[in-house]
């Protein structure tokens, strides 16, 4: 240890949390190793020389009087090439490596760099010598994945000119070039980087989130889009099918990249996500959807902190590829159990608890997570602009949406996609439930819908919802006097508000057809039922009967219609649209012969 290494005696071990004396000189979020094991650790708080640190491994056989080591930096991430495809832990430990270490049973105090130091990357220079560049600036590629081309930047606190570079193959660890900063001081670049994970990364500027992320969900793009550069959660209660939601997303998502955390997930459903995703092909390119993932795993029996830092490991490297301008999905399931790591800590820290014993702050915590998403125009000057989209799972307990998680988080993101579980029961998925579910981005993506999807797409979309509304008033009067109580025009609404239900809305995730829908089919699909309501209206007036409308044979073939495979839909919708006016027509000459 050199002299200005500090270190302090623990004086207090509380689960995660220990006390130690001895740090005066340490700093706030300042790493720690704990023990002679040397566990890694953060402080959290400071009292004059005593420093309370959250520990991210078990504490068991840590006492009064271990050593307790600070590092002098914060908590960062490595950032670099060989990200993708690659298993983490909530503190950004490989677990692939960790296991080679160790065995399957990881052991405390077990370390590995994040990125392989003995891989060899082939780097394409694009800077030269001479130039002056900025942080952001990339000086160069290097073809991580088929589908991924990584560049690589100047760190965004560093500027000047360079001196040298050269192209060839580099570890992350080796110089690729030499730059001499305003101070003149000498800086060697490497492939790799690291960043404070508490710390948002900078941009230039703020851009509005204007454009759709497109998911293939009908109910998420049609009836409650999110925006690239936006905020959503998923709440709902166990067995409503947000791991499948987040899944499809995941798999199907318009972004280059997705990051996606298991936070204090259970193991066999992560064990799912690690054996589904290598097996899986990217829809766009038809290769594996690993080529353009990251995973942080954090099961619910690793160490309760550790929860806490896995959110953030995962929208630090989210943000350093929307910096490269990629559009990137960070995809945190579930923030309900990494609330519970902030009450642990809480309660332990003998803070003046909140509502339902979570801490006072928990709001701004969320926040703090949730504000880092949004469209930027990243630092470099060539104009590159890049997107981080931030969708979180909420898992209330019991299903209660007025629990302080959801709450807080509704406050915070713009999109809530509210899971039902008594849809989930009728298999109906997604089970989003379209009376309680909402978009804040509708208006602002309007125009681009009409623009590149359909000219109709808000009348359709807002009709449809119409509907929906006047179906769950209608459904009262059926459940006390029946359905032939009803008028004739308000049987038709309640035919095309389950058409709307089960032909548009639910989707089946195994159907290779049905998975995933682009848009444009989307908008012909809602203006197909659309169009059993709106001339099916016509014909009421004049006469038709509504039960023959209601059995009409062409109902079966708009049912059928969403698992047309994209190439065919077009010719099939025009051949159904054409069969709905002939059996009209026929039958208002029957009710006007009769």
């Amino acid at each position: 240890m050199d002299g200005s290494t500090i270190v302090g005696k623990s004086v207090k071990v509380s689960g995660p949390l220990i006390i130690a004396e001895g740090m005066r000189n340490a700093n706030m979020f300042d790493v720690v190793r704990v023990g002679k094991q040397r566990l890694i650790g953060e402080i959290i708080e400071m009292h004059g020389d005593r420093a309370s640190i959250q520990v991210y491994e078990e504490t068991a056989g840590i006492g009064r009087g271990d050593d307790v080591v600070s590092t002098g930096a914060p908590l960062s991430v490595e950032l670099g090439p060989g990200l993708i495809k690659n298993i983490y832990d909530g503190i950004q430990r490989p677990l692939e490596k960790l296991r080679l270490l160790a065995g399957a049973n990881l052991i405390r105090g077990v370390e590995a760099p994040a990125l392989d130091r003995s891989i060899i990357w082939e780097f394409s220079a694009s800077a030269k010598p001479g130039d002056r560049v900025g942080g952001g600036s990339v000086i160069g590629t290097v073809r991580e994945t088929e589908i991924i081309e990584h560049r690589i930047m100047v760190p965004p606190n560093v500027s000047g000119i360079i001196t040298e570079i050269s192209s060839g193959a580099f570890t992350v660890e080796q110089c690729v070039a030499k730059l001499k900063t305003d101070k003149g001081e000498i800086r060697e670049l490497t492939l790799m980087q690291k960043w404070p994970v508490r710390v948002p990364r900078p941009y230039t500027e703020k851009l509005p989130p204007n454009t759709p992320m497109i998911t293939g969900q009908r109910n998420m793009d049609t009836m409650f889009p999110i925006a690239r550069g936006g905020t959503a959660c998923i709440p709902g209660p166990f067995g409503s099918g947000k791991t499948v939601v987040q899944h499809q997303i995941a798999k199907f998502s318009d972004v280059d990249i997705v990051v996606y955390v298991g936070c204090g997930e259970r193991g066999n459903e992560m064990t799912d996500v690690l054996r589904e995703f290598p097996e899986l092909n990217d829809p766009k390119t038809g290769r594996s959807l690993m080529e353009r993932t990251v995973l942080i795993a954090n099961t619910s029996d690793m160490p309760v902190a550790a929860r806490e830092a896995s959110i953030y490991t995962g929208i630090t490297i989210a943000e350093y590829f929307r910096d490269m301008g990629l559009s990137v999905a960070v995809i945190a399931d579930s923030s309900s159990r990494w609330a519970e790591a902030l009450r642990e800590m809480s309660g332990r820290l003998e803070e003046m608890p909140g509502e339902e014993g979570y801490p006072a702050y928990l709001t701004s915590r969320l926040a703090q997570f949730y504000e880092r998403a949004g469209t930027v125009k990243c630092l470099g000057g060539d104009g590159r602009t890049g997107s981080l989209s931030a969708i979180g799972a909420v898992s209330p307990p019991g299903g209660d949406l007025s629990e302080p998680v959801t709450q807080a988080t509704l406050r915070i993101v713009k999109v809530f996609w509210g899971l039902d579980s008594s849809l989930a029961y009728r298999r109906h998925f997604p089970a989003i439930n379209w009376l309680n579910s909402y978009s804040l981005y509708q208006d602002r993506l309007a125009p681009w819908y009409e623009e590149n999807v359909s000219g109709e797409w808000t009348e359709n979309r807002t009709e449809a919802a119409r509907l929906l509304q006047l179906e769950t008033g209608l459904d009262e009067i059926v459940k006390l006097v029946g359905m032939d109580a009803l008028s004739p025009s308000d049987r038709l609404i309640m035919e095309s508000a389950r058409s709307i239900r089960e032909d548009f809305l639910q989707q089946d995730a195994m159907d290779p057809d049905d998975c995933y829908c682009p848009l444009d089919k989307q908008a012909a699909l809602l203006s197909l039922i659309l169009s059993y309501y709106r001339k099916g209206g016509a014909a009421i007036a004049k006469g038709a009967d509504i039960n023959r409308l209601a059995s009409l044979p062409v109902r079966e073939g708009i049912g059928r219609a969403k698992m047309i495979p994209y190439a065919e839909y077009k010719e099939e919708y025009k051949k159904i649209e054409s069969e709905l006016d002939e059996q009209l027509e026929e039958l208002v000459r029957e009710a006007e012969k009769a």
